[in-house]
């Protein structure tokens, strides 16, 4: 029981460290040469050497040279040393999950077998961990719509709201007689118009 549980914690160990080392290059997650002969504990060359050699399993869906300009993207974030400080003189190859897979294949070592599970499992985790971010997204633009109509019917109630709390003003009936409008006599007579009649 001890030991499965060691052995489930390597595992995850092993797996968040190699999911630091996972790239997003041309549209999927790769790793880099370098890094996979790190963890197959072979020279990069010897890696390289054997993908060479092994060509006809290795498609471009498995493994590709990086471009000049990814090449140059990557040294400028630091992913890749430059040459004056020991980092790679040459343009570096990724592996795709299945490209990393095949390397243990062809490498046929204890360790590149038993790492390869490792790599595997990790890119199990990003693509779960993709799959759920898209789910929650999905969702998310879900709640958003419901909100939009759900804010036009809130505005709709506080409107009606206010009505009721203040209503207009109903109209008012004058008070005492009204003449026609237009009517000779619709003016008022004060006395010294009816002085003024009289004469």
């Amino acid at each position: 029981m001890i030991s499965s549980l060691n052995m489930t914690k390597t595992a995850i160990a092993a797996a968040r460290a190699i999911n630091a080392k996972i790239l997003f290059l041309r549209g999927q997650r790769v790793i880099l040469d370098r890094d996979l002969a790190d963890l197959y504990e072979v020279e990069v060359r010897t890696l390289n050497q054997q993908v060479k050699r092994n060509a006809k399993r290795f498609p471009l869906a498995f493994h590709f040279q990086l471009s000049t300009q990814e090449f140059k993207i990557l040294r400028s974030q630091n992913v890749i040393s430059s040459a004056g400080h020991g980092g790679a003189r040459y343009r570096p190859y990724a592996f795709t999950e299945h490209g990393a897979i095949m390397a243990a294949t062809v490498l046929n070592s204890d360790r590149a077998i038993e790492m390869s599970v490792f790599v595997v499992l990790a890119f199990v985790r990003l693509r779960r961990a993709i799959a759920t971010n898209r789910q929650v997204l999905a969702k998310l633009a879900e709640v958003e719509r419901r909100l939009e109509a759900h804010d036009a019917d809130i505005q709709d109630l506080m409107n009606a709201i206010r009505e009721l709390i203040n209503p207009p003003d109903p109209p008012r009936r004058r008070i005492g007689f009204a003449l026609p409008a237009g009517s000779p006599g619709s003016r008022a007579k004060t006395p010294k118009t009816r002085a003024r009649n009289l004469r």
